[in-house]
């Protein structure tokens, strides 16, 4: 078993406290890698078709890759996945922390959850035991509060801690997992299926060590490029993901005004490093096995009603409670991305649902009657904490937004539905697919709902090339012509990612690339895999996710924008740019994809994947 695999996975049901460990053949980790690649299969094999999210027959997926086997980096990064409340289909998140060593040092590959507890409960896991334990005492503290109860509770200071706040807890549909306080499974309301299992957190600490193929290469391999990258993202270091917020506002990829304005160049200004850094007192963060540390440890002091100490705003905070609220004071800011940080709940909704919420107020759709008195003015820093404030709790305005935008939007009605930007309810995060139309097709095809991170084409528009998958050089970004392909690729390469678990800054932040990640997998398995094995691999993962999004009635006519992407500026860099024709590239897409007219997955394509056995589950 020299192939950085335990080949086991540890299954727990809630429902009636039985806890098993399973072996999973090396073949099936060949097939889907790991991650979000194993969270597919499990949840098209052991879920039905259209499954309530919240209800105990869903599953919750816990999943890593190989890397984690030897220090690698970036390889903090692992995989939550199940089906989402948001959607109501495939969901899957991302998240680092120290989890993903913790659970391989305790000897498992992926942890499946399934059922409901009868009281809140927490798990924990050792390289000895597994135990259900009673958390009565935990539920309704903050994330913060409960990692540190628990290390304290289990008397293992270097712990891990999963687990939800408030939100997860009342089962609110952007509801989000949070590991150690810092790192967040964001989108799509995986820490609502978690609550609505009375699971208040995951505590996991194991030092085993599974082993590989190649011990010595991998582990000189390994440190070789922690100690380069360390000098390479020395930048990225210091002024983490709110660096990007001025260049992608130079290309018209920020959300501003809730999509509806052009250009905004000293608000982004005001929201970035070294003006960030200054404001915000802040400090680097890092994951395990991490030389960059992209988290922002932040304090404000002053004013009173916005001081806090934390995980401070990533670049989407700054671009959804920034840029599409156009707040450009960064106190306020931080401080709203705190409530959603201490509720557990995923700040891109959360600002996607303010900007709502101001255009709405702008436009007379909604006064201070329906507010309760609360007036929601653009630029306000007080009506972004407010509004915040509401939705994390889902009282007030917040239970506008149970059933997500969508449910919003039609509470409002009066034409509202035409202001929402979002693709299968779930709402776009801070790119523009006006201003880089490969995101028009990710975001419509994504497996998930709109999301840039499972495909990012926005990465290519500022310079990143992925030669080994075909792209020598970065793309044309608005060249609707080649988004059919982008989106296409950069999905494949973010799949592989999430299966592998290995955390994509590491490239786009750094200077890794897929043929030293392809020789140090190789190191690891000893499978040799060649570059044509990656791409099918990728083909075959994200073809697994779209049979989860057919059997659930996702076809073409989910896979659409909504009407404001199809509005070009009239100033700025995306003046008179929209990614049409739509229509056409989508076909393009489908086709190279395997995929019929109507975004289903060819039975030729299934056969070439080795996929047929899937199709008994459809």
């Amino acid at each position: 078993m020299a192939n950085g695999y335990w080949e086991k996975v540890l299954r727990v049901d809630l429902s009636t406290g039985t806890i098993t460990a399973e072996t999973v053949g090396e073949q099936v980790w060949k097939e889907c890698v790991g991650g979000s690649g194993f969270g597919a299969k499990v949840i098209l094999e052991e879920t039905p078709a259209k499954v309530d999210p919240l209800s105990p027959e869903n599953r919750l997926i816990f999943a890593i890759g190989a890397l984690q086997a030897v220090t690698f980096p970036g390889n903090a990064k692992w995989s939550v996945c199940c089906k989402g409340p948001l959607t109501k289909t495939w969901l899957d998140t991302a998240t680092g922390g120290r989890f993903a060593i913790r659970l391989k040092g305790c000897g498992y590959d992926a942890l499946i959850l399934q059922g409901k507890a009868p009281k809140p409960v927490y798990l924990l896991i050792t390289d000895e035991t597994v135990e259900i334990r009673d958390a009565q005492e935990y539920w309704g503290l903050d994330p913060v509060e409960v990692t540190q109860a628990l290390r304290a509770a289990v008397n293992i200071p270097s712990a891990s801690v999963v687990s939800i706040g408030p939100a997860g807890e009342k089962m609110l549909p952007i509801a989000n997992i949070v590991v150690e306080a810092h790192s967040f499974a964001g989108r799509g309301g995986s820490g609502a299926v978690m609550g609505s299992k009375n699971l208040k957190a995951v505590v996991a600490d194991g030092n085993k060590k599974v082993e590989v193929s190649d011990p010595e290469n991998a582990k000189a391999f390994g440190a070789q490029l922690l100690a380069r990258i360390k000098v390479d993202a020395e930048g990225f270091r210091l002024n983490g993901t709110p660096s990007v917020i001025v260049p992608y506002e130079a290309i018209g990829d920020v959300p501003l005004k809730y999509w509806t304005v052009d250009t905004w160049p000293e608000g982004a200004e005001k929201l970035c490093p070294p003006i960030y850094n200054e404001v915000l007192q802040v400090e680097p963060w890092n994951c395990l096995n991490c030389p960059i540390g992209c988290h922002r440890d932040v304090t404000v002091e002053t004013p009173e009603k916005w001081a806090m100490k934390g995980a401070g705003p990533e670049y989407e905070c700054t671009g959804t409670m920034g840029g599409s609220c156009l707040v450009d004071d960064l106190k306020p800011v931080a401080y709203a991305n705190h409530l959603c940080n201490l509720a557990g709940v995923d700040v891109i909704s959360a600002g996607a649902f303010v900007a709502f919420l101001m255009e709405c107020y702008e436009k007379g759709l909604i006064t201070t009657q329906d507010t309760n008195g609360l007036e929601i003015k653009w630029g306000d820093g007080d009506s972004l904490v407010e509004c915040t404030r509401q939705i994390v709790e889902g009282k007030g305005l917040g239970e506008w937004f149970l059933e997500g935008i969508v449910g919003a939007a039609k509470r409002v009605g009066k034409g509202a539905e035409e202001l929402i930007v979002h693709v299968k309810n779930m709402d776009l995060p801070a790119h523009d697919p006006r201003a880089v139309f490969g995101l028009s097709v990710n975001y419509a095809t994504g497996t998930r709902g709109a999301c840039h991170e499972r495909g990012d084409p926005q990465s290519g528009a500022l310079g990143l090339a992925y030669p080994e998958w075909g792209f020598p050089e970065a793309p044309n970004s608005t060249d609707i012509e080649v988004a059919p392909r982008v989106a296409k690729v950069w999905q494949d390469a973010s799949s592989l990612y999430d299966a592998m678990s290995l955390c994509k800054f590491m490239v786009k932040g750094a200077t890794l690339n897929w043929t030293e990640i392809r020789t140090f997998f190789n190191y690891v398995t000893g499978w040799n895999w060649a570059m044509e094995d990656f791409v099918k691999a990728a083909e075959r993962i994200m073809t697994l996710q779209r049979l989860i999004n057919v059997r659930d009635g996702i076809t073409r006519k989910d896979d659409k924008l909504s009407p404001k992407m199809f509005q070009p500026a009239k100033v700025g860099p995306r003046a008179g740019k929209i990614p049409v024709p739509f229509e056409q590239a989508l076909d393009t897409y489908y086709d190279m994809r395997g995929w019929d007219s109507n975004g289903i997955p060819t039975d030729r394509k299934i056969t070439e994947l080795g996929l047929e056995a899937y199709q008994a589950y459809l």
